[in-house]
């Protein structure tokens, strides 16, 4: 099916999309698309949701009638993961586990800023924090959902079951108990998405049942029952109920710096009664996540005026529509912060926000209309990681950001020169074989239903004449 004003490739006026035949213009008037890209501009802190809106159920109320009935099992947070509680939206109180902790790793963190995780990982080495770097789990397959739409519940469901069943039995293969570790997400797109799946699956029975048929031929169900974690948590909430522990650790003074915060619409969007918020952190009136932690540790955080808008990924025009991502992300991120906020370093708390407002500043050069701007971009950990002593290259890894960092390593008195000397002596031995682990490796496993180990030889090297 096709309109009159389709374009065809080697014809005139083609043009590409990035998606297949079968899409086309929908010829939004301009008050049909404002209304239809409105969620972009969305603001969300405490006065305008508490304002003439009315509140939301708190899923976990069913959730518990549904285990109280026999329907499903809960991964409990006990004692023993020793939570710490904090304040949602609504005043709800949400348990942050601090310990024994099932790390869901990000694969954009992973495959595109590596020190995103490794500053995570090095915090916890630090503070001396029990963790499963687990190496049975898949990706969310969220942006799948987001990006292309040929997703849907029951996958994504299933997914999410299963990495949080993994999550729940990983111990055993280390002769400890079921629900030992408790899981906590890297990934914002992850985070947002298990939340609202987790919703579904709740107020739904056939949703319900027919994952449970998937998940029984997995070998993933707990008593023949779905197991549904009792928090969904994110990093970001670790490191806000942590933040006066890590200050303890703290070797770099940070009141010079000048930083803004871009919240991440998966985290505080999606799900927004599930978001910390706290009376300590901006009076309250904002997600309390990455703020609380860069205040506590002394930095300055700059108020701007676009402080609510999505970095402009949005994940389906990140692959068909980038150009709008990267002068979104420039014009409405990037360049306010710089201009306005005169901002030394945006922090974020979500893989993909990091990604679009560190990598695509070069947009900014291009055309000749403008002035180009350029940013400092870490993720919350990063620059905790930073400040407490950590290496800006083998750690921190800021060799995989393209926006610059060598300014704000020197306001912090980090001679980064030096360091990066250090850090290519360190590449030319790990070149020749020696061996670095960042922890124990009998941390990093792989275990699960089905799996069968397979013997590693290593190979032995030939006496030397």
């Amino acid at each position: 099916m096709t309109t009159d004003n389709d374009t065809r490739p080697g014809q005139p006026g083609e043009k590409f999309t990035g998606h297949g035949s079968e899409w086309r213009p929908s010829n939004l008037s301009p008050t049909e698309a404002q209304r239809a890209t409105a969620w972009v501009e969305q603001k969300i802190d405490r006065r305008s949701m508490l304002t003439n809106k009315d509140r939301v159920a708190d899923v976990r109320d069913e959730m518990w009638q549904l285990e109280k009935d026999g329907q499903i099992v809960v991964h409990r947070i006990t004692d023993q993961h020793k939570p710490i509680d904090a304040k949602t939206l609504y005043g709800w109180t949400k348990r942050i586990p601090t310990t024994q902790l099932w790390h869901h790793k990000s694969c954009g963190q992973c495959g595109n800023i590596p020190g995103y995780p490794v500053s995570l990982l090095w915090l916890m080495n630090k503070m001396d924090i029990k963790y499963l770097d687990e190496t049975d789990q898949t990706s969310c397959t969220a942006w799948n959902y987001h990006g292309s739409g040929i997703g849907n519940l029951e996958s994504l469901a299933a997914v999410f079951l299963r990495n949080f069943h993994q999550a729940y039995v990983a111990a055993k293969s280390q002769g400890l108990p079921e629900g030992y570790y408790y899981p906590l997400v890297h990934c914002g797109t992850s985070f947002g998405n298990y939340k609202e799946v987790r919703g579904y699956l709740i107020h739904s029975a056939t949703l319900r049942e027919n994952v449970t048929k998937i998940l029984g031929k997995l070998g993933r169900l707990v008593d023949g029952k779905l197991l549904i974690p009792e928090e969904v948590v994110h990093y970001s909430e670790w490191l806000h109920v942590m933040r006066h522990e890590i200050k303890k650790h703290q070797e770099i003074d940070a009141s010079h710096v000048r930083a803004t915060i871009h919240p991440a619409c998966h985290v505080y969007k999606m799900v927004p009664e599930d978001a910390i918020y706290d009376e300590t952190v901006l009076d309250g009136n904002r997600v309390a996540v990455s703020t609380g932690l860069v205040q506590a540790l002394g930095a300055q955080v700059i108020d701007y005026k676009t402080w609510y808008d999505c970095c402009g990924f949005g994940f389906r025009h990140i692959i068909s529509e980038r150009e709008f991502t990267r002068s979104f992300a420039i014009d409405r991120k990037i360049r306010v912060a710089v201009e306005e906020a005169k901002s030394d370093v945006m922090i974020g708390h979500d893989t993909g926000c990091i990604t679009t407002l560190d990598k695509n500043q070069w947009i900014s050069k291009a055309g000749g209309e403008g002035k180009a701007v350029e940013l400092p971009v870490l993720a919350d950990c990063q620059l905790a990681a930073l400040l407490c002593g950590a290496d800006p290259y083998k750690i921190v890894q800021t060799h995989w950001h393209a926006s610059p960092i060598e300014k704000l390593l020197e306001k912090l008195g980090i001679d980064w020169q030096a360091k990066k000397v250090e850090f290519e002596t360190y590449l030319e031995k790990i070149q020749t074989g020696a061996a670095d682990q960042l922890y124990d490796p009998r941390l990093r496993i792989t275990s699960g239903p089905g799996f069968k180990p397979v013997k590693r030889e290593v190979p032995v090297p030939p006496p030397q004449e």
